[in-house]
């Protein structure tokens, strides 16, 4: 088949929904400059920060929260589902899409009960195990779904004839050589070049309790010549950090060029959400995940093939406490030939490529 001359891209809320959007947009442009990209968001999540600023065309929809269990009588009953699908279906009929692509979030579902009304094909894009409640619907009307990890297909019933893919990565981060730009890295944020730097990060919004932990270690890290990166989250009051410290430590409340910081970092203290994960993997950089503990566990899922691979730690965010970190991330961050090989590991199940075998994988279901 020829290109594509339109597409709508669904996925909102969170980053984890709308960064891969993007960069799978960033890739579907690549290709062909010409191919109209519209994206599909909610008034209130975080694509109205992120998305527009690429250049990209987002509406808004309303888009509602699912009950956690999916059946068809959840697609029957509520009228105001239908209202957003038809608002979604205005947008479809407007740009005459040739297919809707979802990452999930509220504002998937309704674009896939829009395009399942009009025959249009659909792809599903899923980096969780168990799958969010709005993929889940949608697998009811597709079998056009692909995944990020190699691990879902077994761990998800659901999942089991699914696609893997990858994660579509920023090509800032896909493309990152990290020791190349290491010098460059770490003089952007004021570390010195000649000693290990640990990079800690727990996501968009932050993570209190690591924060708390990398904190209290502050003073035996840098009397160990340990550096720190530390972004504290813009949600979170900043903690603590002592100020007589013999080596940099370098705060922020939020880092949008996240890989200055994987490339300035030896060793990553991070939270184990799927981009977290993805990025890290696809870049060989040595992560000790702490998973969110109240969830479904979908945190730890996602880290355990990459700790099980060697390319990196585990730790529950209940032991994470100062000793823990000195007593773990000292001796790992002055052995170069241990980060090495678990930086080896964490490539070797990583994947720069997602957004291309994405790509592809619409471009065949279109054709079906």
């Amino acid at each position: 088949m020829g290109p594509l001359r339109s597409v709508v891209l669904a996925g909102g809320g969170t980053g984890g929904h709308v960064y891969p959007l993007l960069a799978f947009a960033d890739c579907l442009r690549r290709h062909d400059p010409g191919v109209r990209i519209t994206c599909l968001g909610t008034p209130r999540g975080m694509e109205n920060d992120l998305i527009p600023p690429q250049g990209y065309d987002l509406r808004q929809i309303p888009a509602y929260q699912l009950p956690r269990s999916v059946n068809m009588n959840l697609v029957r009953t509520p009228g105001r589902m239908w209202t957003a699908a038809r608002a979604a279906g205005k947008v479809i009929d407007e740009v005459r899409a040739e297919v809707v692509v979802g990452f999930g979030g509220y504002v998937s579902v309704p674009a896939y009960l829009a395009a399942w009304r009009r025959e249009l094909p659909m792809v599903i894009h899923e980096v969780n195990v168990p799958p969010g409640v709005a993929n889940k619907l949608g697998m009811k009307f597709t079998k056009n779904v692909a995944v990020g990890f190699p691990n879902q297909p077994s761990q998800a019933e659901s999942l089991r004839d699914a696609t893997v893919v990858g994660v579509p990565l920023r090509r800032a981060i896909a493309g990152l050589d990290r020791y190349a730009l290491r010098n460059a890295a770490r003089a952007h944020f004021g570390l010195r070049p000649d000693l290990p730097v640990l990079f800690v990060s727990g996501g968009s919004s932050g993570a209190r309790s690591i924060n708390l932990a990398v904190s209290g270690a502050a003073k035996e890290l840098a009397r160990n010549g340990v550096q720190v990166l530390h972004v504290m989250g813009a949600r979170n009051e900043p903690v603590p950090i002592p100020t007589d410290l013999p080596v940099p430590y370098v705060t922020l409340p939020y880092l949008s060029e996240m890989e200055l910081g994987y490339a300035a970092a030896d060793l990553m203290l991070a939270r184990g959400g799927a981009m977290t994960v993805a990025e890290v993997a696809a870049i060989g950089l040595p992560t000790i995940y702490v998973p969110y503990p109240h969830s479904n566990q979908e945190q730890r899922r996602n880290a355990l093939p990459v700790v099980e691979a060697g390319g990196g730690l585990l730790v529950d965010d209940g032991e994470l406490t100062p000793d823990w970190l000195e007593r773990t991330v000292i001796p790992l961050i002055r052995d170069p030939q241990r980060l090495y090989n678990m930086g080896a590991a964490a490539g070797s199940y990583g994947r720069r490529d997602g957004d291309e075998a994405l790509r592809s994988f619409v471009l065949a279901a279109v054709a079906r």
